[in-house]
């Protein structure tokens, strides 16, 4: 229990300093070179009329409390509950717009804000795939294995582990995956980056004033098995 509660605190405190980070347009933990892929642009929006709405509501609130004329400790709890209410939005979205996942030469990191964070090194994935899938339940759920890292209860990107890896609940509890769902705002730059350490991309993308149409999905997948045997046997 206590573990949790100093869990708890920090996230408090990185949301906060997440906030400075947001002011100054700045992130967290992104090292030159870095391929940047965020999602937070769904949420953003309803975290937005969320807070918008209880900005509302505190006024109103506040000024009924007054017009009642209940005593002014009671008036100044309910006010900073409030308070502490749209604080608490703001350093949730703030926390997941300096955080975003990032992928380097050398890992995967997937985040959620400050609650969760993990590193998937390169050599360990296996496959990467889309695929939206909607109705999870929970910020982070373990189940079977994966693990379901959602926005919006939704997520659209799977990665699949050669061996398993652990990972740490907001909470504090770990737990053994081989596979981890997570959502991305555009997971493109993840469908088409190496897996088990390779150096290029698992499709090539066309060149600039090649001749030609561009090679769909399955006509580059084609490619990529038989450039090898084509380049060795043909002149």
């Amino acid at each position: 229990m206590l573990y949790a509660a100093l869990r708890i605190v920090g996230f408090e405190l990185k949301g906060l300093a997440a906030i400075g980070l947001w002011i100054v347009r700045r992130r967290h933990g992104v090292p030159a070179g870095a391929t940047v892929v965020t999602y937070s642009k769904e949420q953003t929006f309803m975290m937005t009329l969320m807070a918008f709405a209880m900005a509302v509501e505190t006024v109103v609130l506040d000024l009924l409390l007054v017009s009642l004329g209940v005593p002014a400790w009671l008036r100044y709890t309910v006010l900073i509950a409030d308070v502490y209410g749209l604080l608490f939005v703001a350093v949730l979205v703030a926390a997941c717009v300096t955080r975003p996942h990032v992928l380097t030469a050398g890992e995967l990191r997937i985040r959620y804000g400050a609650y969760f964070d993990v590193r998937v090194p390169r050599e360990l994935i296996a496959s990467v795939r889309g695929g939206r899938a909607y109705g999870a339940g929970h910020m982070v759920t373990v189940e079977g294995g994966r693990v379901s890292v959602a926005v919006s209860s939704q997520t659209n990107v799977t990665v699949e582990l050669t061996e398993p890896i652990t990972v740490v609940r907001p909470l504090g509890r770990r737990a053994e995956v081989t596979s981890i769902r997570f959502f991305a705002d555009s997971p493109e730059p993840l469908l088409t980056a190496p897996a088990r350490g390779t150096a290029g991309p698992l499709l090539k993308p066309a060149r600039r004033g090649a001749a030609g149409p561009a090679l769909g999905a399955r006509e580059a997948s084609i490619w990529a098995l038989g450039e090898p045997y084509l380049r060795r046997y043909l002149p």
